[in-house]
């Protein structure tokens, strides 16, 4: 009787579950699921804020004269309230970013002030033909705290640009009364000084012509 020989094939693994140790045979971690993140009141709140800057700056613009740039690194609270109270009531101070204010000025001839898109900037706006007592109070203040890291940083009049070292032209810049009291001397004195009144800068000239016909006005006025 020949005997037959059975041959049994070894019991397969049983599949594990366990991660394996090895780091290169990790098992794919599930695909993960992004959260939408919707806007919060915060944001909600400071982008509000950001467009009433910019609203703020483009209705102080109107009947504006002259807009200035100025360094306040390093002032306090304090100091900023005593310079606001010696300002004139034709002027206004805003503290607010630069890329706020040039939302505002682009696309404007105030756009002019791009130069002073840097640093710390507070903006001064003059409502006033009367520049140099505009500009005045806040040299005095300047002079008397010390501030000389405080300068002007540019200021734009008459749509040209005025960089820190041009101030000068700004703040020796006649008066209405300076102009009419030329005027007046003009008129009395000999022809050659009406000449040379004439050929002074066109908004001398403007308001030289603007003081001359009032003149005319009320002497015919009083008729």
């Amino acid at each position: 009787m020949e005997a037959t020989l059975f041959t049994s094939t070894p019991p397969s693994p049983a599949l594990s579950l366990t991660r394996p140790a090895s780091p290169f045979l990790s098992l794919p971690s599930p695909p993960h699921r992004r959260r939408l993140r919707l806007p919060t009141i915060r944001s909600a709140i400071s982008r509000t804020k950001k467009e009433e800057t910019v609203e703020t700056i483009k209705t102080n613009l109107d009947n504006c004269y002259l807009m200035a740039g100025i360094s306040y690194k390093g002032l306090t609270v304090k100091q900023f309230q005593d310079l606001r109270k010696a300002l004139p009531d034709s002027t206004k101070l805003i503290v607010a970013k630069n890329t706020l204010v040039y939302k505002a000025i682009e696309g404007t001839p105030w756009e002019a002030l791009k130069p002073c898109m840097t640093g710390m900037n507070a903006w001064l706006f003059v409502h006033s033909e009367e520049i140099p007592p505009a500009i005045k109070p806040y040299r005095d203040f300047q002079k008397e705290r010390k501030l000389e890291n405080n300068d002007f940083t540019g200021a734009v009049f008459e749509g040209k640009f005025y960089g820190p070292g041009d101030f000068k032209a700004l703040e020796t810049m006649p008066t209405r009364l300076e102009i009419y009291a030329k005027l007046l001397g003009s008129l009395k004195g000999p022809a050659s000084n009406l000449v040379g009144t004439i050929q002074a800068p066109a908004r001398e000239l403007v308001m030289t012509l603007q003081a001359y016909v009032q003149k005319l006005e009320e002497s015919g006025g009083g008729q």
